[in-house]
């Protein structure tokens, strides 16, 4: 745990749980609070839910930028929010810069880098956590969407800002160069943080490149809630597991097709634009859609699974499903793009593959291997 001081204001775009980010941040807030510090949770996109008692929570109360009903407005606020700059100001002018620090999270979905701006002019610390790659990259994941392959692009070059790899159109790609340029060229962000927090080895090797030397990198793995379920055994299990958004980088549609194809069973649990396309592809196969799923729901199916496969095709940071499934003693087979990859140590936590094939020939593989030890 890093030594932090009496104060700390944590940044995020969303003050409730919608994803990875949000619910870390929030986790944050908590544990800091536990620890007797001063807390106070600062964002855009405000919701009365998953508040926590003795945390201050201020908020600007504006939309995503995305679902500003004024596309013109929302677009303009992505690239620089006034409105957060000011009320951030407001807020730092009631502590002191000496005892504390501004701790960001998400800033990309409505906050945008004006927040680095109005801590900076008012002397205080930053500090922020790469939960993805907005830090460097201006779609935040060093992916092509279009040819759903990574990207090796320098971000904000001539190669970079002329290829689309946006998945909604080449327009949207020219507006987030133009506010990765903003980002990270006027406001200069880098310049203005004390402290960079990682989360995984393999995602701190892919953002060294482009962290300045002055900046000191921190790792902090995110953490997990305290997890009470007693170890398993898979080898009585029938089916294998996918937990995440459907959307294609997490590979969902690898999953499916890799299952099907080695006439085993699956389940997929979770929610997204691919749900429809699969559940359609796949309605006569022995792979079962469950849909969107709490944590404690996850876990039952975790339970009963052989393996939970996270087949992602890009750069994921952390892979928060795979570190629960190693907890239950539920074993991992994981994409060799991604941070997840850094848990699997051994045979008993599962097996790492490099492509579709050797997907296929994986989980053919464990199969037999847990079906010989069942």
């Amino acid at each position: 745990m890093l030594e932090m001081p009496h104060n700390v204001i944590i940044v995020n775009d969303f003050d409730y749980i919608n994803g990875g980010a949000a619910k870390v941040a929030i986790d944050w807030a908590r544990i800091l609070y536990t620890q007797n510090h001063n807390v106070c949770f600062f964002s855009a996109v405000h919701n009365e839910k998953d508040k926590i008692k003795g945390i201050r929570y201020v908020t600007t109360n504006q939309l995503e930028c995305l679902k500003d009903p004024s596309k013109i407005r929302g677009a303009i606020r992505g690239l620089y929010n006034r409105k957060a700059y000011k009320k951030l100001k407001e807020l730092l002018a009631e502590y002191d810069p000496k005892d504390t620090i501004v701790y960001i999270h998400g800033w990309s979905k409505a906050l945008s880098s004006s927040i680095w701006n109005a801590a900076y002019e008012m002397g205080f610390k930053v500090q922020v956590t790469a939960h993805d790659y907005f830090l460097a990259c201006p779609n935040g994941g060093f992916y092509d969407y279009r040819q759903q392959k990574i990207c090796h692009r320098k971000p904000l070059s001539c190669s970079c800002i002329c290829h689309n790899c946006d998945s909604r159109n080449y327009g949207i790609k020219l507006y987030r160069c133009i506010r990765q340029f903003i980002q990270n060229k006027i406001v200069n962000i880098f310049s203005k943080t004390a402290r960079i927090i990682t989360i995984s080895d393999f995602s701190e090797n892919i953002l060294k490149p482009y962290i300045s030397k002055k900046n000191e990198v921190v790792r902090i793995p995110n953490p997990i809630d305290k997890i009470d379920i007693p170890q398993i055994d898979p080898t009585k299990n029938s089916y294998f597991l996918f937990v995440g958004r459907l959307s294609k980088e997490k590979g969902c549609d690898l999953f499916c097709n890799a299952i099907n194809a080695c006439k085993a069973k699956g389940v997929v649990v979770g929610d997204g634009p691919e749900l429809a396309y699969l559940k359609k592809k796949y309605a006569n196969t022995n792979i079962t859609f469950a849909g969107w799923k709490s944590r404690n729901e996850v876990f039952e199916y975790m339970k009963k699974a052989r393996a939970l496969v996270f087949p992602s095709r890009w750069y994921e940071t952390d892979g928060l499903s795979v570190r629960e499934a190693l907890a239950i003693g539920l074993p991992c087979i994981v994409s060799n793009c991604c941070a997840a990859k850094d848990h699997i140590h051994s045979p008993e936590d599962g097996y790492v593959f490099s492509s579709f094939s050797n997907l296929k020939e994986t989980i053919k593989k464990y199969n037999e291997i847990r079906l010989s030890q069942g």
